[in-house]
This record gives C-alpha cells, sequence and structure tokens, in this order.
C-alpha cells in the first residue's frame, strides 16, 4: 500500500481533495481483486463512468461507484457475495496491505420495477489516509438484468500509484462502443448530471472515433430491453427536468472534478452528439495545433490517463482544461496571461512544451513547463480552433454483436490470476517520517528504533509511514 504522503501528493497534483484520490487507489486494487477470482473474473462485465476513467481515457470525473453486469444472475445472492468477497478483501491484503475488514461487507439484495434482482454492495477499506471514525467505503452496483450486445472487451485498469505491479491489473468490460451507448439510455432514463458530463465528454475526444453505427445498433438494442423509446434531442428540447439537472450540477460533479465546468456549455452541446449518432453530422475535423517550437520529438505524446508528473507544475490541471475546454490563467514571466490549452509536446532534449493560444487574441504561444510559476482552471470556456492533443489514445474497434440476454457462461475460460500468493510471512515495509528510511517489519509495527538517515547523523524520527506489504 501506498503512503499517505503520495495521496496528498497526488491530490495537490491533480487539484482533488486527498480523500477522492485515496478511493480512487482503492477502486484500481477492488478492480485487481475481483479480476483474480475464479468466479468474478469471468462473470462480472465493468461498466459505467467509472470504466471509462481507469479503462479508456481520462475523463477526470473521480466517481466513488463500481458498476457490473453479472453474467450468472445465481450469483447475486447475499450469501455467494460475503464469500467470495472475503476471497477477495484477502488477496487484496496479501497483495497490497489494504485492509477490508469482513464484518464490513454488506450487500442489500433488492427487486428491479422489471421483476429482477440487483444488489447494491459497500465495502469499506482501511486505506492510506488511515482516517479516525466510521471507514469510507465503496458502493457496488450489481444487476443481471441488462442485454450484452457487444462482446466484452478485456482492458488495462489505469492505476498511476507507485505500488503498480510490473504486470499491470486487466478486468473485463464493456466495449467502448457499449459503454457510449448505455449513457445515452441512462441519460434519457433519468437525466444525471454525471450522465450529461459523461455523453458529452465522450463525444468530445479528438482522438476516439467510435463506430457510430455499432453505437446507435447498440442503444437500439438496449432501448428495446427496456421497452423504451430511442432517446432523440426533441425530448431534450424544453426538458421538464432540465432546471433540476441544472440545480443538481454543481451538488453531484464540483467533489468529482478539479473544476466545475460550467452547465450551459454541456447541455448546449448535446444537439452536437445527436446530430452525430443519427447520422445528419459527421465530427468537426478541426486542424492539428501550428507547432513552432524548434528540436521536438515528434514521436513522443502525452500519455492519455492522469499521472503525476513530479515537476512542480499543475500539468493535470492544465490537461483537465484542455480536456474540458475551460480557459487557463496561466502565470510565466512573471505576468498572467488566459489561455487556451491545446497540446503537450517534448523537446528531443526531454524539455516539456506546452503548446496553446491567447484567448482574447487567438495568437499561438509555446510555454516551457519548468519555466511556468503557475496555473490555474477557470470556469470560462472555450470553442476550440485546433484539435484538443492532451488525451491521445490507442485506436479502438467496435467488438462484433453479441445480441443476447444475460445467461451463465460456465464454459467461459478461466482468467489468470494477478500475482500468486506465498506461503512465507508477509514483510511489512515502512519509511521514517523524518529521513525516509526503510525499515523491513514482520508484523505491522510503526515504532521505529534510534536510527541513522542516509547520510549518518542521528534522526529523531521514531514511527514510520506504513509503505507496502511484500512477500
Amino acid at each position: 500500500m501506498i503512503d499517505k504522503r503520495e495521496v496528498i501528493a497526488f491530490s495537490r497534483e491533480i487539484g482533488l481533495a486527498p480523500n477522492v484520490v485515496e478511493k480512487d487507489y482503492i477502486l484500481g486494487w477492488l478492480l485487481a481483486g475481483i479480476a483474480q477470482h475464479p468466479e468474478l473474473g469471468r462473470t462480472w462485465i465493468f461498466k459505467g463512468g467509472t470504466c471509462l476513467k481507469k479503462c479508456f481515457f481520462e475523463t477526470y470525473r473521480f466517481s466513488e461507484d463500481l458498476d457490473f453486469t453479472i453474467t450468472d444472475p445465481n450469483q447475486l445472492n447475499r450469501e455467494f457475495l460475503i464469500k467470495a468477497f472475503a476471497e477477495v478483501a484477502e488477496w487484496i491484503y496479501e497483495a497490497a496491505g489494504i485492509e477490508i475488514p469482513k464484518e464490513l461487507l454488506r450487500f442489500d439484495v433488492y427487486q428491479t420495477p422489471r421483476g429482477s434482482i440487483s444488489v447494491e454492495g459497500r465495502i469499506g477499506f482501511r486505506g492510506p489516509m488511515q482516517m479516525g471514525g466510521d471507514l469510507p467505503r465503496v458502493k457496488l452496483d450489481l444487476t443481471a438484468d441488462e442485454v450484452l450486445v457487444l462482446e466484452p472487451v478485456t482492458r488495462k485498469v489505469h492505476h498511476p500509484y507507485s505500488d503498480n505491479p510490473p504486470e499491470g491489473m486487466e478486468i473485463q468490460c464493456y466495449a467502448f462502443e457499449e459503454v457510449f451507448a448505455e449513457k445515452m439510455r441512462a441519460l434519457k432514463e433519468r437525466l444525471r448530471p454525471r450522465d450529461l458530463y459523461d455523453v458529452v465528454h465522450l463525444y468530445r475526444h479528438d482522438n476516439f472515433r467510435p463506430d457510430r453505427q455499432a453505437v446507435m445498433d447498440t442503444l437500439n438494442e438496449k432501448c428495446a430491453f427496456k421497452s423504451i423509446p430511442i432517446p432523440t434531442i426533441e425530448e431534450f428540447n424544453n426538458h421538464p427536468g432540465r432546471a433540476e439537472l441544472e440545480a443538481e450540477w454543481e451538488n453531484m460533479l464540483k467533489h468529482q472534478l478539479p473544476a466545475l465546468p460550467p452547465f450551459e456549455q454541456f447541455w448546449n452541446e448535446l444537439p452536437a452528439v445527436f446530430k452525430w449518432s443519427e447520422g445528419e453530422a459527421e465530427k468537426l475535423e478541426r486542424p492539428a495545433f501550428p507547432l513552432s517550437a524548434p528540436g521536438l520529438d515528434r514521436a513522443w505524446q502525452a500519455p492519455a490517463m492522469v499521472q503525476p508528473w513530479g515537476s512542480g507544475v499543475p500539468l493535470e490541471i492544465i490537461r483537465f482544461a484542455a480536456a474540458n475546454r475551460l480557459c487557463v490563467n496561466l502565470r510565466y514571466d512573471g505576468s498572467s496571461r488566459v489561455i487556451e490549452p491545446y497540446s503537450l509536446r517534448r523537446t528531443r532534449e526531454g524539455h516539456l512544451i506546452l503548446h496553446a493560444t491567447r484567448h482574447n487574441t487567438g495568437e499561438a504561444r509555446s510555454y516551457r513547463v519548468d519555466r511556468i510559476q503557475g496555473a490555474e482552471a477557470t470556469i470560462e470556456a472555450f470553442t476550440p480552433r485546433y484539435a484538443i492533443e492532451f488525451t491521445a489514445a490507442g485506436p479502438l474497434s467496435a467488438p462484433p454483436m453479441r445480441r443476447i440476454a444475460i445467461a451463465p457462461r460456465s464454459s467461459a475460460k478461466r482468467r489468470p490470476r494477478l500475482a500468486k500468493r506465498s506461503s512465507s510471512r508477509p514483510t511489512y515495509v515502512y519509511k521514517c517520517s523524518y529521513c525516509g528510511k526503510l525499515f523491513h517489519r514482520k508484523r505491522h509495527d510503526s515504532r521505529l528504533k534510534p536510527h541513522k538517515d542516509k547520510r549518518g547523523y542521528p534522526c529523531s524520527g521514531r514511527t514510520g509511514y506504513f509503505m507496502t506489504t511484500r512477500y
């Protein structure tokens, strides 16, 4: 398990509260634990907004829930789930040192309006922040009342923390086009701020070119399965729930984002999404930013997902603003200017270069990142003049159609485990809170004996931060 300082440092870099970052960290290990389980790993299909963020591209909306479609309805049973998650909790503790108390596993089984069974789970955890009082929890939404239209895909789980295993983490999840269709159906059925944010964000990404026909065919199947008409832009014009949606925009999204984009910006872009989905218009092909900085490494691109840069400059805040079409107040060379960020590149010498335009004039500018003195995302939106290149990602292709309702898949191939369990006793690693020296213990004990720092001088540190568990 990472230490508290890593969580705090990362929270500063991305502009979110430490408890939000801690929960994102825990989500990664929960997904890894589910994926390695011999039963859950082959029958649980990850979906929803958290799936987008952890498996496809950076949405910057830090979610608190894990949503799954379960292909074996027999698993929606309280006794089975408690037993299975006790095994997942044991594996996570052995792999990462994260404690999930078994007595805090809660699974509430309920009947949906369609007469099927769904489950809401609550998983308590003791994470790096080691906060007092009641333990924080992760919510699970489990349902078998769904139709899988496209074949599930296996994706890497984005885990930008120092204890990410060398082989990484993987999970079985919805195909990108199916997530898109599911979000459009959810927007019609419940009209929540997170659905509006996700649908527009899915459409905006310049680096993704989803199969439009696959999205619409999947949406047709899902709406037919729920016995609802396909959503159209006409029903959102003068929608009676618009006022409530706008009123809840801040309450439901502000804590999940470094800065809250204006509601009007997303609502006004919704017609473009439907024109694209219905084949009435193509996505606008914006020109690439006119790169002028000398000596650029043309093969380098910024990573698709959020990461700790360690540069002292809030690069992730700038990337967030770019992805959300928000201007940035940039301090550079002793003065401030409002910019529209477009691209992050690197020179052959290793210097990071921010490419942007001045918001008031549209003039193209380049800024060396190590000379940036500060940056804040504003709530002033801009219409992109060039392609936003901050969120590059690999190409996606739609898997073949399934067009079947959920059913048990007993013949599915068992997923490999992420790591083997060891029968040997674990070693607990602590770091001195003063000098940073590491201590390896055979039991959980943060007390440190008198010791010297790395330069050979006596250190006054008497307690250490728990780092991880090794086997």
